[in-house]
């Protein structure tokens, strides 16, 4: 588990928004993934995706590391924010363009 833990390391500190998804930014593979993908497109934020569903050591893995039992999961700057429901509802809210805009990411809104 550490070299997964490693991997998910590595890919949060080399870029700013990562989406653990199932499927990819072109084709979630499941409503909640596509959700929160429509929701980084429509804020224009660049995000790395990384699909679980290529790999079940990080699927398994990113649920362990964060303690959260469901996909897709979100992170800014290295940081958890949460789920789909947790992003659909900070999006509603407008907190989740003030989160990015505190961690010096541009967005649209």
């Amino acid at each position: 588990m550490s070299d997964v833990f490693d991997q998910i390391r590595k890919d949060l500190a080399s870029h700013e928004v990562v989406l653990y998804m199932k499927g990819n930014d072109k084709f979630p593979m499941c409503g909640f993934s596509a959700a929160v993908v429509q929701i980084l497109k429509t804020l224009n934020v660049p995000f790395k995706f990384v699909d679980v569903l290529q790999d079940a050591e990080i699927r398994e893995g990113i649920k362990t590391f964060t303690n959260w039992p469901t996909i897709p999961q979100l992170y800014v700057k290295g940081e958890f924010v949460g789920g789909c429901d947790i992003v659909r509802e900070m999006y509603q809210m407008g907190e989740l363009q003030d989160l990015l805009v505190e961690k010096g990411i541009s967005t649209s809104a």
